[in-house]
């Protein structure tokens, strides 16, 4: 439990963290907890028991009356169970107890769940078991036990395990190299470490409540561009509003008791977006405390009268949000091993790591665009705002000579850091940093780890991270083969590392990922354009990646097979609903009210040349005209994307219907909006039927 931040509780810990358990348990179940989590051995009956029975009376200290094993299905949210500490004792006498079995494991129903065919109707029986790496912590007054989730014949149901297996693989691998090269960090273990940069938009609740689009998809599905958008840039890093300050003031306050300590927040680039970003933690912590984060920012959000927006692109024309994941391997001494020191040229355990990434990233940008993908995220990827689908790594100016020189057998040169300076006698000079950010590159080294800036901001951070665990360790497993049979290790690292840089060093691009020359480069070096979760998601199925994730134990064919299945569904279901929502608003809401307006105009036509004959009305009529020409143009589209969706709806393979879906559907959906943001434009405001994006954007001040 070592590598897990204690903070000291200033606003009433809910969290039965590491101090707590060194303050209640005995002292020699204490020390046996640590050690079975640390040599990662299970834990016993007897001392689950005894961690039970203080942790119900913690809990209960704190005002909970239940407890439930939380966990993560494929739903992409979390789940929860509650059951009571009341136990009947007879005579109409309770008492509160739990036990370690009460801990140890849960028995949800498992056929209620995604499972991508894994789990028949009437194959109910699923478990639940406590992940004892996690903080135990307590919401709506319910001890909540982090558990990982799977069917009654084993197979992974949840986000949880696979994430789980990936750090453990890793850390197999990793420390192979480690001591292969003379161990120089004395380490016995390593973690993959994260922080997850949470993007979000506010807006007031009163005007959410009036869309049904929002209230149903999470994103506005009609709306026409407002006079001003983002091209001002004055929303970026600007002042916090009085009302958006109140709620990061209270949404600190909420995270810090459940031991998520949220370190940065600002206004991001969009009007009316925003972003949090939390301490670093180790990966499996991380991805539990994003998903909390999540959920209490909506929570948060009501009481002051907001609603919390996480869709990747709840609003047309401006930035989207996503959730840079900033990941990095770090030893149980403390060593980032993506440090490059001063001198990364001749720090050959930071080479073999990047080494790794490099070509990792080359063999399996298949993989990595997969493990991004909805149909959300496809909306916000490759605009002016994003990285595109294309996977590139960034390396910046010092590490791109660095790679130069091994590449072409050259003897690397480094530079003194450079004092900056501001012209301003007053200001203190200071060093600059060895390379510039690059804010378009969808995978960036960032001076000692890597950022992976497609994840999408409604995503569960456990997927991305445990592609980017497993497909590192397989590089690891190749090197240390490799490296186990050479006679001078040091050498071998080294050539191997050149090998690497001059095989794979086309996946490296450290210029403007949003540029059309960009896409005809990468086009020429052979890199994928993967453009929608229809067109990725297959990597799933390829064989190469099954073998990978075979060999390390994540995943068998079959529950990659199931998350092909899942994904695809998710894919279709997403689409299918905002079809549905936009037909029903177009029809109900829409055309009514275009209609009466337009009833307005030429009531006022017929007016004015009843009072004087022959008059012009030259601004009434082309009005009308604008607005009976699109209204017709709208009549057809939704009646095209009824038809369509109907087709959808019969397509019984899901590889098939997700590809119907991308090809007609979406662009029968773009079609239908255009008509309708065009008699948004010209339609009187107190007659549209909905908030603008003028009010959405701007109400909360």
């Amino acid at each position: 439990m070592s590598n897990r931040i204690n903070v000291p509780d200033i606003f009433g810990s809910l969290v039965f963290n590491d101090e707590v358990m060194h303050e209640r348990l005995p002292r020699d179940v204490y020390a046996e907890l640590n050690r079975l989590i640390e040599e990662k051995k299970p834990l016993t009956f007897e001392i689950a028991q005894v961690v039970a029975s203080c942790m119900k009376s913690w809990a209960v200290e704190k005002g909970a009356t239940h407890f439930t094993h939380w966990f993560q299905p494929m739903t992409g949210i979390t789940a929860e169970k509650h059951d009571s500490f009341i136990k009947p004792v007879g005579e109409g006498r309770i008492i509160m107890n739990f036990s370690g079995n009460e801990l140890i494991r849960s028995e949800p129903d498992a056929s209620s769940f995604p499972s991508g065919g894994l789990r028949a109707t009437f194959e109910a029986r699923g478990y639940t078991a406590w992940d004892p790496t996690s903080y135990a912590f307590i919401k709506d007054r319910t001890l909540c036990i982090p558990s990982i989730f799977c069917s009654y014949g084993g197979q992974v149901l949840d986000k949880k395990t696979p994430l789980l297996r990936s750090m453990q693989a890793l850390n197999k691998q990793s420390m192979k190299i480690i001591n292969l090269l003379g161990n120089p960090t004395g380490a016995t273990s390593v973690s993959s470490y994260v922080g997850g940069e949470q993007e979000y938009f506010l807006i007031d609740r009163d005007l959410y409540n009036l869309r049904d689009d929002l209230k149903l998809t999470g994103r506005t599905l009609f709306g026409a561009k407002p006079p001003k958008g983002q091209e001002m840039e004055d929303h970026y890093f600007g002042t916090i509003k009085p009302r958006v300050k109140a709620f990061m003031d209270d949404l600190d306050v909420e995270l810090w008791k459940l031991g998520i300590y949220a370190n940065t927040e600002h206004n991001e680039a969009a009007p009316a977006q925003h972003e949090l970003a939390p301490i670093f933690s180790d990966c499996n912590t991380a991805t539990d405390q994003n998903q909390l984060t999540m959920e209490i920012m909506k929570t948060v959000a009501i009481k002051h009268n907001l609603a919390c927006l996480i869709h990747e692109k709840p609003f047309a024309g401006v930035n989207g949000s996503g959730k840079h994941n900033n990941w990095s391997i770090t030893t149980n001494t403390g060593v980032n091993v993506f440090d490059p020191g001063k001198a990364p040229a001749e720090n050959t355990l930071f080479l073999v790591f990047l080494a790794a990434v490099v070509k990792a990233t080359d063999e399996y940008q298949d993989l990595i665009r997969a493990c991004v993908s909805n149909s959300a995220n496809d909306l916000r990827l490759g605009g002016n705002e994003a990285p595109p689908a294309i996977v590139s790594l960034y390396l910046g100016d010092e590490l791109g000579a660095v790679a130069d020189a091994i590449e072409n057998d050259e003897v690397f040169e480094a530079h003194e850091a450079a004092v900056m300076k501001s012209g301003v006698k007053v200001i203190p000079r200071f060093d600059k940093d060895t390379s510039d950010r690059n804010r378009t590159s969808p995978f960036a080294f960032t001076g000692n780890k890597f950022e992976l800036r497609m994840v999408g901001s409604s995503a569960s951070l456990s997927t991305p991270n445990v592609v980017l665990n497993t497909i590192v360790a397989e590089e690891l497993s190749q090197f240390a083969e490799r490296l186990e049979s050479a006679a001078d290790v040091e050498l071998a690292a080294n050539e191997l590392v050149s090998e690497v840089f001059k095989e794979h060093g086309r996946i490296v691009f450290n210029g403007n990922n949003y540029s059309e020359e960009w896409a005809e480069e990468a086009k020429k070096r052979g890199l994928l354009n993967l453009k929608t979760t229809a067109d990725a998601m297959p990597a799933y199925l390829d064989e190469k990646n099954i073998s990978l994730f075979e060999k390390h134990k994540i995943y068998t064919r079959e529950e990659l097979e199931s998350r092909y299945e899942i994904g695809l569904e998710t894919y279709c279901k997403s689409i299918h609903i905002e079809a549905l929502t936009m037909v029903e608003m177009a029809k109900r809401d829409i055309a009514p009210a275009v209609c009466e307006y337009s009833e307005l105009i030429a009531n006022t036509i017929n007016s004015k040349r009843m009072a004087v004959s022959n008059m012009p009305c030259r601004l009434e009529l082309e009005l009308l005209s604008t607005l009976s020409k699109n209204s017709d143009n709208l009549s057809d589209a939704i009646a095209k994307l009824e038809k369509d969706t109907k087709k959808a709806e019969k397509i019984p393979d899901v590889t098939a219907q997700a590809e119907f879906y991308r090809d007609f559907i979406i662009k029968d959906m773009e079609e239908l909006r255009s008509y309708a943001d065009k008699l948004e434009e010209v339609t009187a405001k107190e007659y549209w039927p909905f908030p603008t994006y003028t009010d959405l954007l701007y109400s909360v001040v």
